[in-house]
């Protein structure tokens, strides 16, 4: 049982896919096809674009890393000073 169990949850989004072939009413069948799309899309989303107001809070943010990082290295500098 384990081996089939592990077997579904391997093919689950593989089998997502072809589920849509075999809904015989029409309707349901371009609805799941539809619902598919939104999802492919939703992944296929791009980046937002780089803009000004964006550089200016990622520089901010390695500035702050960098001060932090500097004062982990001196606490670390402090306490092995004779090794």
């Amino acid at each position: 049982m384990p081996v089939s169990l592990g077997f579904i949850i391997v093919a689950t989004p593989a089998a997502a896919i072809e589920t849509c072939r075999f809904i015989e009413a029409k309707p349901e069948r371009e609805a799941c096809y539809h619902r598919q799309e939104q999802e492919l899309a939703a992944k296929r989303k791009p980046d937002p674009p780089i803009t000004r107001a964006n550089e200016s809070k990622t520089f901010d943010q390695l500035q702050q890393m960098r001060r932090d990082d500097e004062e982990v290295y001196r606490s670390i500098r402090g306490i092995c000073t004779g090794c």
